[in-house]
């Protein structure tokens, strides 16, 4: 549960998520706006950069697919970045986020998300690291160039695959 120390506590009344930047629709949804939005299940693993792994995370969101498909992407979009309401950044390139298995998640294990953990909503990106699924998430920003985050800058690897492990820069 590693965060930058400040867990803020986001209320459902308070909560809001804007997608912007290289958008051709940018929107910013309230917590019914965003319940309002198809929901989907997902089960995925999560793969910590501290080298400990959670298999069959059973999440309930929207999908990051749902979230773009509304916003239109311009083609010159090749990079998300995710910003938190404790402040916290993180970048990736727009093809992960939009690679089907990514979402925005309000719900863990079949229960509502914990503040600790992100609640009252996260971004989910199971094929990265999991510093790369922000926590607390309120914005969505579309950009061209690539754009490090708070932990990018501090030496972790720009993309984040577990799988090949990029931990490091």
């Amino acid at each position: 549960m590693l965060d930058l120390g400040n867990r803020p506590g986001v209320s459902q009344e308070s909560w809001r998520l804007k997608i912007d930047g290289l958008v051709a629709h940018p929107f910013d949804w309230n917590w019914k706006e965003f319940q309002d939005q198809p929901q989907i299940v997902s089960v995925s693993d999560i793969h910590c950069v501290t080298a400990w792994s959670r298999f069959d995370n059973r999440w309930e969101g929207v999908s990051a697919r749902h979230i773009l498909s509304l916003a239109k992407p311009l083609p010159v979009a090749r990079f998300v970045v995710f910003h938190g309401f404790d402040g916290y950044t993180t970048n990736l390139p727009l093809k992960d986020f939009d690679a089907g298995d990514a979402l925005v998640a309000y719900s863990w294990e079949g229960k509502k998300l914990p503040r600790e953990h992100g609640g009252p909503a996260r971004v989910v990106v199971p094929r990265l690291y999991f510093w790369k699924s922000a926590k607390w998430v309120n914005r969505i920003e579309l950009i061209a160039s690539d754009r490090p985050g708070f932990w990018e800058m501090l030496g972790y690897h720009d993309h984040g695959d577990p799988w090949t492990e990029e931990r490091y820069g």
